[in-house]
């Protein structure tokens, strides 16, 4: 779908930036899981938790910077690997909040929002 959302993302960025919104707005683009780097018949490719690609804008990230990589087929994380986890205590963290204390109770029972052991990507961060 990148054909379809890239320019409608590019301005987006654009606007938030002229209008001096981009430091205190954080866009993130994500979703829960990758794909596999190979077809899976021909109804695409499956899901693959073991590498797939998320970016931020503004906010406070550090543009162009790109962090972890994944083997010489993409099919897995080898190179600073970050979890799903890491990357909501990282948003939460620029939102100005601490995930550690952030949590919800459930049928009388307290549940952490973020799991035990995340920590923000603070290399990606400009402070």
């Amino acid at each position: 779908m990148c054909r379809q959302t890239d320019r409608p993302i590019a301005g987006l960025l654009r606007d938030l930036k002229q209008r001096g919104l981009l430091d205190s707005t954080l866009v993130v683009w994500t979703s829960e899981f990758g794909r596999t780097p190979w077809s899976q018949n021909t109804t695409g490719r499956d899901h693959n938790p073991r590498g797939f690609t998320s970016w931020l804008a503004g906010g406070g990230v550090r543009g162009g910077t790109v962090w972890g990589g994944t083997d010489e087929v993409g099919y897995r994380a080898v190179d600073g690997k970050a979890y799903i986890a890491d990357l909501q205590a990282t948003i939460i963290r620029q939102l100005g909040l601490d995930s550690k204390q952030l949590e919800i109770e459930i049928n009388g029972r307290p549940v952490r929002l973020v799991e035990e052991g995340a920590e923000p990507i603070l290399g990606i961060l400009d402070s």
